[in-house]
Parts: C-alpha cells; sequence; structure tokens
C-alpha cells in the first residue's frame, strides 16, 4: 500500500517550521521554505491554530489529469510522479489541485508535490506528522 503524509497532531504544532526546512533541503536541497512540499500555516481570528496544507494523494489526481504533456504520473495507491524532463511549466496542475497543496517553483520551473519520503515527520519535535497507507 502506497504512503501518504497525514497531519493528525496539528494542535502540537509550535510553526517552528522544520518539517518545511527539511523537506525542502533534503528533497528539494533548498534553503527556503518556498521550495518545500507541504505549508504550515495559521488560521483563525483571536485563537488561531496551524494547520498543514498537504498532498492528499488523490487516487485520480486532478492534477495529472490538467497535465497536458502527461508530466505528472499517477502514483499506484494515489498521488502523482512528477517527470522534470516532460514537464513544460505551463501551471495548468496548479489550477487543477484541489487542496492548492500544488505549488510551481518559477526557478525550477516545475510542480513542487511531496514525494511521500516522510523526512518532514522526522523532524517534527512533536509528532504532529505521519506517514499512513492511502485509502483504496
Amino acid at each position: 500500500m502506497a504512503k501518504v503524509l497525514k497531519a493528525p497532531r496539528m494542535e502540537a504544532c509550535i510553526s517552528c517550521l522544520n518539517c518545511m526546512l527539511s523537506c525542502a533541503r533534503v528533497v528539494w536541497k533548498s534553503l527556503s521554505v518556498e521550495r518545500s512540499s507541504l505549508r504550515i500555516r495559521t488560521v483563525g481570528g483571536f485563537q488561531t491554530f496551524n494547520v498543514a496544507d498537504t498532498c492528499l494523494a488523490c487516487p485520480y489526481p486532478a492534477c495529472a489529469e490538467a497535465c497536458p504533456t502527461k508530466a505528472l504520473e499517477v502514483r499506484k495507491g494515489g498521488g502523482i510522479t512528477v517527470h522534470p524532463e516532460v514537464c513544460i511549466g505551463c501551471k495548468d496542475c496548479i489550477e487543477a489541485c484541489i487542496n492548492k497543496s500544488l505549488k510551481f517553483d518559477e526557478e525550477l520551473r516545475l510542480p513542487i508535490c511531496c514525494t511521500y519520503c516522510g523526512i518532514c515527520t522526522h523532524f517534527c519535535p512533536h509528532d504532529c506528522l505521519e506517514m499512513g497507507d492511502t485509502e483504496e
């Protein structure tokens, strides 16, 4: 069964951004959180809390369907794999992502998507994130 990133304990999140930094550094070889495939952000008014915007590993991803060059391959069990050599940078996949977790990197000219490696879970000091099985 394929794995997917889940954020079941966000009430413990302290916005340290270690998860985002580890993803950017290890997966994308960058020191910028902008190149992270997940986003931690606050929501709410006076009593804010954190949420994690992550790839949902859709079984039939709209982002892959929208790609005119098939640069996004549907992964077994849900989610996608990006083939950089085929991507033309049209951003159709970004517009099609149902929860807006797919981001486009202008420098790389590629969509930044979760690789489902779980590195972010290892760097979260409060175990807010976990790798779980996709639902088939």
